[in-house]
Order: structure tokens, then sequence, then C-alpha cells
């Protein structure tokens, strides 16, 4: 069973997903996306609603925090999908400590492999668990922002919360 709830943050509506193992999915696609998404990964039925909701309240709480800036790192058990190196590159991306920031060549390097700038930032930006797994505070080499799947505008959020300095 995957339990999907809505959660919002000022205008933005974020969906967040979980199984019984974890956090599988939080971002702000649309619903009807999120469900694709989930029926991609997941052989499972999705709960809606109340339910769903009760099941995730503690993510909830916590990304209410987080946004209001009183708490600093999230303690969620994750369900993640993804090729291997998908996976490395998540990993690598829960070190980033909140308040600072890396490029894709430090998490690439990181791995032991310099070369895989891209590759990185293709991993960063299939990152199914936004905020939770930090990729907003993976930036440019020159400091500059890059893409990011909710939006530069919900990065530049995030980075605001954080007090990391960055410019366009």
């Amino acid at each position: 069973m995957i339990y999907l709830s809505e959660w919002q943050h000022g205008d933005t509506v974020y969906y967040l997903a979980a199984s019984k193992k974890g956090v599988c999915y939080f971002g702000n696609n649309e619903r009807a996306v999120v469900m694709t998404w989930l029926g991609r990964h997941f052989n499972e039925d999705v709960l809606l609603g109340s339910p769903a909701d009760a099941h995730n309240r503690k993510y909830m709480d916590d990304l209410t925090n987080y946004f209001n800036g009183s708490l600093t790192a999230f303690d969620w058990p994750f369900d993640l999908k993804g090729t291997p190196f998908q996976q490395l590159v998540w990993e690598q991306l829960l070190t980033v400590p909140y308040g600072r920031t890396l490029t894709y060549g430090d998490i690439a390097a990181r791995l032991n492999n310099s070369k895989a700038v891209r590759a990185v930032g293709g991993a960063i930006g299939r990152n199914p668990v936004m905020v939770a797994i930090p990729c907003h505070r993976i930036i440019g080499r020159n400091g500059k922002l890059t893409g990011f799947s909710g939006g530069l505008d919900i990065k530049r959020q995030l980075l605001d919360i954080e007090g990391i300095a960055y410019h366009d």
C-alpha cells in the first residue's frame, strides 16, 4: 500500500507518498503525474484521504517545521526506487548538511568519478524526495543556480530558508 497525501505551503501544493518502508515521493508535480510515477515504480494500491494523512502525519509535520525554519534535518526512512548509480548519488545528497552547498562536480568526486558530472546531474534530477533528500543544496560550480525538478523558484525558497547565498 502507498499512502498519498496532499500538503500545501503558501500557494504551492505538494504530494507526499510513503509505503510501509518509508517515504518514496515528495514533490510539487500534478497529482496525475505523481500517480503515473507511483504506478511505474510501485506495484501497489494507492490510498488517499484521511487514512493516508494519518500514516504520513509525522512527515507532513516535519515538512511544516522545515518550511517554518525550525527543523534542519529529517530522520525519515525511505523507500527509493532507482538505478544503483542513482541510489549512490542520493546517498551522497543526504550527507550535505543544512545550510551548506556542494557542486555536481563535488558529488562526482565523492563517487571517485570526476568525469560523471552530467550523470550526477541526471541522477539528482530524478531524486524522488525533494527537500528531505536535499538536491536543492547542489549548485553549479560557479555558484549559480541550476535546474531543479520543483522549479527554480522553489529552489530559491529552500535555499533562503537555510540561509544559503546564491546568484542567478
